[in-house]
This record gives C-alpha cells, structure tokens and sequence, in this order.
C-alpha cells in the first residue's frame, strides 16, 4: 500500500483517521509512515509525525471509549434487589398475610398476583426494560426464582422502625431496616445453596451479581400517612420526620457495606391525592389546591422528599464507589392527575375497584370485599376500564397509571442526576 502525501497531508490524513474512527490502530498508521519513507529523509520529522499520531490515537480512545468499557454503553444489570412498601410489592405481604381479593391482577395477570393494582407496578416494568423477570418476593417459598434478583418490598411498610405504640394490623412489620436484614441473610445463604449444588443451585444468583445489580428504592408513604395530623405546624412534621432520613442512610449504607453500588432511589408521591385520604381527612376548601388534592399533605410530601434528596447527596460523598440516581417520581404523578384529560385518563381522583361517595372509596370495604347494598351482597368490583383510571383502589395506581409514570421516568427526564435506567451504574465525575 503506498499514500502518497507530504508531511502536513499525512498529519491531516492521520486525523482524520483518528476521529473518524478509534479502531483504526497506530500500528496501521506506522505501516503507512513506512511504505512513505522516502519522503521522511529527516529523522526529526518522522519522529514528530509518529508521535503527532500516537497522541491523537491516545486521547481518541478516551474520548470514543470501546464497546466493552465505553461510558456510552448500558450497564446490562444481571439483578435487581427492591426494597419498599406496596408500590413495589410483588408478593411480600401476602405471602404473610393472605392474597389481595379479586379483581387484583385482572388487567395483566388475570388474577391476583401479589401486587395491589389491577397489573404491573413500575418495578415490573422497570424489570421488563433491563431484559429481567418480574422480581419473586422474598418472603414467597412458592415457585419462587431468585437468579436475578429478590424483591423485599412489603405492603405497609415504613422507613421508621416499629415499635409498641402502632396498633397491630395498622402497619406491616416489616421496615426497611428488616428487609435491609432480610437482604443481609439472602445474600449469604443463597451462596450456601449455589456452593451445595443440586437442583436449587440455579434458582440462585450468582456471587458477583451482588456488587453489580440494581437496588431499587420506593418507600416513605407509609411514614407520611401513618402519623399525619391534618392540624400538624411544620415544627411538628420536622419533629415527625427527624429520625427518618438517619433510618434510610443506615439502611443504604448497610447494603452498600454487603456489596450493593447502583442505587435508584424513588421519592414519595403526591399522598394528598390519593382516594383513601381525600374520603379519611376532615379537609377544609381552603386546604383544596387547584386540581382537588390535599394541599397541606402534599406540602409534607414535598417536604419529605427535598430531606430526602438532601440525604442522597450526603450519601453519595460517604459511599465514594457507589451511583446513587434520585427519581423524581412525585412531579410525574403529579403531572399525570393535574393533566389526566391530555394523557387519556379520566377522573383522576376517583378509585377504579371501590364502592360509594365522591372518590368510591369505602375505607370499611376496600376491592374485592363483599358487602350488603340493600339487604342484597355484593362484592366491591372493578370500574368498566381501568385503562382510563389512575387510582386503582383509593391508595394505589392503575396498571395504566403505573406505565406513564415508568414511561416518564425512564430516560432519565426526572432524575438527578439526569441519567437513564440502563445508565444508572455510571457515576459523574461530579454530582
């Protein structure tokens, strides 16, 4: 192969080489300085040339990284590990306490399913994205898979710890410091089983996914509505939420300690606009906002949620290996209830699967309860199309209602910082 070209010619032919391409080697470069020899009487001048297309090969390779490290390529999560209370339950509590009557599940499962919605929750979708199963409960012995991932989320479940003075049944047992404890055990016997072999071994996840799998965050309702007094001043919702934030860093940092790295963290949404609070609070107009929702605990959700973001950042200067991505998931839902005509919904504030009253919420007869209207019995059924509904059942979101906000969230749009799911294990040079 002969290229004829000057010095200055070969120095613009190199670059642009380099940039058009970062497969293009300095050894193929240095074949074309040779078979051009001749034009290089000076030492010097093939020297600098030589070294002018090293360095740009060099800093090519950062800038245009390769397939197998490059900074543009999607993290290929091998698991996820989630941790939270209904809105990501997949399973948990009715493992312990009984499956959620029909018509749970209806939409997508065809019967209940362990989820309270009529179909997926955001962590089935945000599963089905990274090429991943829905997420077996931990607390499920039944037919359970575990190979990539585990879900410790349970319904009613707090950030706070428990403790003598929550009336039993209010409230599951089970908060985040436990399904912090539950993780530690899962990690370590699942390890046993794997090293004993046999036909559980491949039902488990291997060593090293721990250190690469996503940890999925989605809890922090329950702490708001569990304790809140619509009369509350702000010095008492501090007071309320003073040990909460200490709780949640303890628990991420416990995780991080067992190997955990990639952290998506969702905020708590808009509880104010929620059937089951709008039938339960004694609510004034003047505590009414512009699309219908409980001003005063939307406040106390906001406010949760800067506290919230405040401890990510602090967590993300103590845990120096770890990305840490904090979802905005309140603005999105938010979005969707105020703007619900334009996104194809109807009746935003008004539950699919209830019964009765301005919202059709009945808090003695939640979905799927049997109940007499009449002298006659009957069951508290689905709305005709939850495809159109946002609430499914006065606290929870509709199948529907789920996939906008997933569809939202996704790309990174409500995110800080502003990185997509499949992105989420690359850290900023600076936060």
């Amino acid at each position: 192969m002969i290229v004829l070209v000057n010095s200055v010619g070969l120095i613009k032919f190199a670059t642009a080489l380099s940039v058009a391409s970062s497969s293009i080697s300095l050894g193929f470069l240095s074949h074309i300085i040779m078979e051009n020899s001749y034009y290089f009487h000076c030492p010097l001048l093939r020297f600098t040339v030589t070294f002018f297309i090293a360095t740009l090969l060099v800093g090519n390779v950062g800038a245009h990284p390769s397939s197998s490290s490059g900074t543009h390529n999607p993290c290929n999560f091998p698991a996820i590990f989630n941790f939270g209370d209904s809105n990501s339950d997949t399973g948990g509590y009715s493992a312990v306490f009984g499956q959620a009557w029909p018509p749970a599940g209806e939409t997508y499962f065809g019967a209940p399913a362990g989820r309270y919605s009529d179909g997926r929750l955001i962590i089935d979708f945000i599963a089905e994205k990274l090429g991943l199963p829905h997420l077996s409960a931990y607390l499920d012995s039944i037919g359970t898979n575990f190979t990539h991932g585990a879900n410790f989320a349970t319904a009613a479940s707090r950030i706070r710890k428990l403790n003598h003075s929550v009336p039993q049944g209010r409230l599951s047992p089970i908060s985040l410091d436990i399904q912090k404890n539950e993780y530690a055990q899962f990690t370590t016997r699942t390890q046993t089983i794997r090293n004993r072999g046999g036909v559980f071994q491949n039902l488990m996840p291997r060593s090293e996914y721990f250190s690469r799998a996503l940890y999925t965050f989605d809890i922090g309702q329950n702490d708001i509505t569990s304790s809140y007094n619509i009369s509350m001043t702000k010095e008492e919702v501090k007071d309320l939420t003073s040990d909460i934030f200490d709780e949640f860093s303890e628990s991420i940092k416990g995780i991080y300690g067992l190997g955990g790295r990639y952290f998506w963290i969702h905020n708590t949404g808009p509880v104010g606009c929620l059937a089951y609070m709008l039938d339960s609070l004694q609510i004034t107009a003047g505590q009414i906002d512009k699309i219908g929702c409980v001003k005063p605990i939307n406040d106390i959700a906001q406010y949760f949620n800067r506290r919230l973001n405040e401890t990510v950042v602090r967590l993300r200067k103590e845990l120096p290996s770890s990305a840490i991505t904090y979802v905005d998931v309140y603005k999105v839902k938010y979005l969707l209830i105020s703007k619900a005509k334009k996104y194809g919904f109807k009746q935003p504030l008004r539950a699919c699967c209830g019964h009765g009253g301005k919202y059709n919420y009945n808090s003695k007869y939640g979905c799927g309860a049997k109940m007499k209207v009449n002298g006659t019995e009957i069951v508290v059924g689905s709305c005709k199309n939850p495809k159109v509904k946002i609430c499914w059942d006065g606290v929870h979101y509709t199948e529907a209602a789920n996939k906008f906000v997933f569809d939202q969230i996704v790309d990174g749009s409500f995110s800080d910082p502003p990185i997509s799911l499949t992105m989420a294990c690359r850290r900023p040079t600076s936060y």
